[in-house]
């Protein structure tokens, strides 16, 4: 099977640093130069306090790549989908497939960040159904002509939204998360999962049982998707890049106590080594794997592609 490697975006930083849409949008460039399948933006609308951490918007950040490249795909990792208005959403998503022609994938879950919950409005504790909830939304205005419901605050009558996406019937919708009533939502309504910092063992586990329940919903499995997101440094040895790698991660980066993400996922080290940290992946049933640069530098990203990548399609 082929697995097709993407990027992640530093549309999201650390505490001391502030978003550089040049630098985004110059990387974003040279990712679609190197060959890259995929770039993801992050997304949250607040996050932390003391330390709060910098983010530009996900989609205003995925419209202006879609306006500075012509073949890369374009997608969420992931889109906290309880937060926004569905319908709202919906035009926004489609606009940016139209813009893009095409080159849209919507990754999607339902948070994890209470604050973040309360300011805007949405209960928290519901965040799981209304995660459904919009879901269907959006599905119904992008395949309906019209769409008629009523639904707490919703009150939709005969709406119509045009245009719609690009892609038909509509851009992939990418399930992310780690429990099992996502493995479940993916299952049953998802094109993909995304997942997080997972080994390959855990990966494998996880997947299968996202693959058995395609199977008991009635779903072909083999039409699903799955990604998952990885950290990776190369270096002139492992213990150069051992701590950096693991400071960065255990300061920047979150891992659910709940899930089986882990820091030591990190592939780190050498070029051979990075490529026989990267080969059990390959064989989990992976179809996509989000690299994270160490701290988005160019020079990992012209390491990776041109030295990494190269060795792993031999």
């Amino acid at each position: 099977m082929t697995v097709d490697f993407g990027l992640a975006i530093k549309n999201f930083v650390g505490p001391r640093e502030t978003p550089d849409i040049d630098a985004i949008l110059a990387y974003a460039e040279r990712a679609e130069a190197l060959g890259f399948e995929s770039l993801w933006a992050w997304d949250h609308i607040l996050l932390g306090v003391e330390p709060a951490f910098p983010i530009l918007d996900s989609l205003s950040t995925l419209a202006a790549i879609a306006t500075r490249t012509s073949r890369i795909k374009l997608a969420t990792g992931i889109l906290v989908l309880p937060l926004r208005n569905p319908v709202v959403t919906a035009k926004v998503l489609a606009s940016i497939d139209q813009i893009s022609k095409g080159r849209l994938m919507v990754g999607v879950a339902a948070g994890w960040y209470a604050r973040e919950f309360d300011a805007v409005g949405i209960p928290f504790k519901q965040r799981g159904k209304i995660m459904d909830r919009n879901l269907d939304v959006l599905l119904r205005l992008w395949t309906e002509d019209r769409v008629t419901l009523k639904d707490d605050e919703l009150n939709l009558r005969d709406a119509v939204m045009t245009p719609r996406p690009y892609q038909q019937p509509h851009p992939p919708i990418i399930v992310g998360g780690y429990v099992d009533a996502v493995l479940r939502r993916v299952a049953r309504r998802g094109n993909g999962w995304l997942t997080y910092f997972y080994t390959p063992e855990s990966f494998k586990t996880s997947w299968a049982r996202i693959l058995e329940y395609a199977r008991q919903e009635g779903r072909d499995p083999s039409t699903l998707t799955a990604t998952n997101q990885l950290a990776i440094y190369v270096g002139e040895s492992r213990d150069a890049v051992e701590e950096p790698m693991r400071h960065w991660l255990s300061t920047e980066w979150d891992t659910a106590s709940w899930s089986e993400s882990t820091i030591e996922h990190a592939i780190r080290g050498t070029v051979d080594e990075c490529v026989e940290q990267l080969r059990p992946h390959l064989e989990s049933g992976v179809h996509r794997i989000v690299l994270l640069p160490y701290r988005y530098q160019p020079e990992q990203v012209e390491l990776i592609a041109n030295q990494v990548l190269p060795r792993l399609a031999n």
